[in-house]
């Protein structure tokens, strides 16, 4: 084909009078073209994790526009109030645009990002991930593919056309010959999250410092405590500097100074949560219960775990027995592990039992307090309770908590005493009747049995119950089971399962 195109050029250059017919003669090649590839820029939706959840915080992005990522390569980290969740692609491609900013509230539904998705894809795989639109793109792509007469058509006769001019050949070669440009990616600071812990991030926003702009010195420029208060040590040196000379009318004018400061996610939900929750005409019900007998035992048990520890558990802490306690008076009470529904068909209020004793216990974590659940109490020893009691608290302080150990809870326990308060009012959780809290461990004068004053450990038990269907007297009775059990624990060995 080119040996033909030649000397048709050089016959017509040096007019030889018979080149239009040898050209003529010569036998006609069909041509074949490169077709470009056709891109398939998708947008990538957030998709719907459960609970109801509405939108996620972007914690942090694992990507950047032009990047290239392989199928299950993680795209970015999202928290919602109940848990973070790691969101990977499900295509091979190019990333092309990032819809949010670290810190910025992503909705379920709408587009993350945009990818280049340059792998085989099925279009119901395309349409569930990337919305409606696709499926119309891959439609429009595959009538393409079905009807290449007319596409090769045009590309024939724009050959034709081009032939005739060596100028008109001109823009042809420099598009083809040019590659396509690219942006390039300012990297003299980055406007994706650095990698950080949340520890850290909630460090960074106790010290109103913008993550991006520390420099980070842990593994793969992970931004490690260390560096944020560095950061703000230079930070205060520096403005420090500037305040030392005032003038005279800083001195003298002092004003209020109000900062506006956007609530967490957490704080959001707790938000939303709480103010649900105050809806319930709430009651008190307090007394002080005796840890003698508790305290005791606990000494006896962890210096056996202390030498030989079992299923992973090196201490006991008053946590599981208090757990089992109220496991253990919820047989005997099963209003305190119901729930208050309407009825379908009649719209009535009406109780709702649950043959599970999930006990939430609130915990307080770097990112703000959360209530991870220990499923199925009832069928727990006290060892179990504390085992997983550890496996909560450890993922709870490194914020790992999923959703699922974040929900299904019946009733609610909250050890305030171990911050410290010796009385507390708890709030009922919502689709809860109950709630106990704790205060700190005290030592009381006391009379013993001969009238002699004695040295006793004390905590004060707070419950707070749904007043609507929970009377008085009812908390009362099964609040009397717990105290049993709790001062006297030996009684809960004839109990357990």
């Amino acid at each position: 084909m080119r040996l033909q195109r030649l000397t048709q050029f050089a016959l017509k250059r040096a007019n030889v009078p018979s080149a239009t017919r040898y050209c003529a003669s010569l036998p006609s090649y069909r041509a074949f073209h490169e077709t470009r590839k056709s891109q398939a820029v998708k947008p990538f939706l957030l998709a719907d994790i459960g609970e109801g959840i509405r939108e996620c915080e972007i914690i942090q992005w694992f990507v950047e526009p032009e990047a290239r990522v392989e199928e299950w390569d993680k795209l970015c980290e999202v928290q919602s109030d109940k848990a973070s969740v790691e969101i990977t692609s499900r295509f091979a491609g190019v990333i092309k645009k990032l819809h949010y900013e670290a810190g910025d509230m992503a909705k379920v539904g709408k587009p993350l990002l945009d990818i280049d998705i340059q792998s085989e894809v099925s279009a119901q795989d395309l349409e569930a991930l990337t919305g409606s639109d696709a499926s119309g793109e891959s439609g429009l792509q595959q009538e393409k593919s079905a009807n290449p007469s007319s596409t090769e058509s045009t590309k024939t006769e724009n050959l034709a056309s081009s032939e005739g001019s060596p100028s008109s050949r001109k823009p042809d070669v420099v598009s083809r010959s040019a590659p396509p440009s690219t942006p390039p990616i300012d990297t003299s600071r980055s406007k994706h999250a650095n990698l950080a812990t949340p520890a850290v991030r909630h460090l960074t926003k106790e010290l109103k410092v913008e993550i991006t702009e520390v420099r980070g010195t842990g593994k793969d420029g992970r931004v490690l405590k260390e560096d944020v208060h560095e950061f703000a040590r230079r930070r205060a040196a520096g403005t420090s500097a500037a305040e030392q000379t005032p003038t005279a009318s800083a001195v003298q004018i002092s004003k209020q100074q109000e900062t506006v400061v956007s609530l967490t996610n957490i704080q959001s939900q707790m938000f939303k949560s709480m103010t649900k929750a105050l809806a319930k005409p709430h009651f008190l019900y307090t007394d002080e219960i005796d840890f003698d007998q508790l305290t005791e035992l606990r000494s006896r048990l962890n210096r056996g775990l202390k030498s030989s520890p079992i299923s992973d558990v090196h201490k006991l802490s008053y946590l599981p027995f208090i757990i089992k306690a109220m496991s253990l008076s919820m047989d005997h009470y099963p209003i305190l592990n119901a729930r208050v529904d309407a009825d379908p068909g009649t719209g009535k209020p009406v109780l709702v039992h649950r043959t599970h004793h999930n006990i939430g216990v609130a915990m307080d974590t770097p990112m703000g307090l959360l209530v991870p659940v220990i499923k199925n109490v009832s069928s727990l020893n006290i060892l179990g309770i504390a085992a997983e009691l550890t496996r909560l608290q450890l993922l709870a302080s490194s914020g790992k908590l999923s959703t699922q150990d974040l929900t299904g809870g019946t009733i609610t326990l909250s050890n305030i005493g171990s911050i410290g308060g010796t009385y507390v009012a708890p709030v009922i959780v919502e689709k809860e009747l109950a709630i106990l809290g704790m205060g700190k461990l005290r030592t009381m004068p006391a009379f013993g049995p001969d009238g002699q004053v004695i040295a006793k450990q004390v905590v004060n038990f707070s419950w707070s119950a749904d007043h609507r269907v929970i009377d008085g007297a009812t908390m009362a009775r099964a609040a009397e089971v717990v105290k049993g059990f709790v001062e006297n624990p030996d009684s809960m060995l004839m109990h357990l399962r």
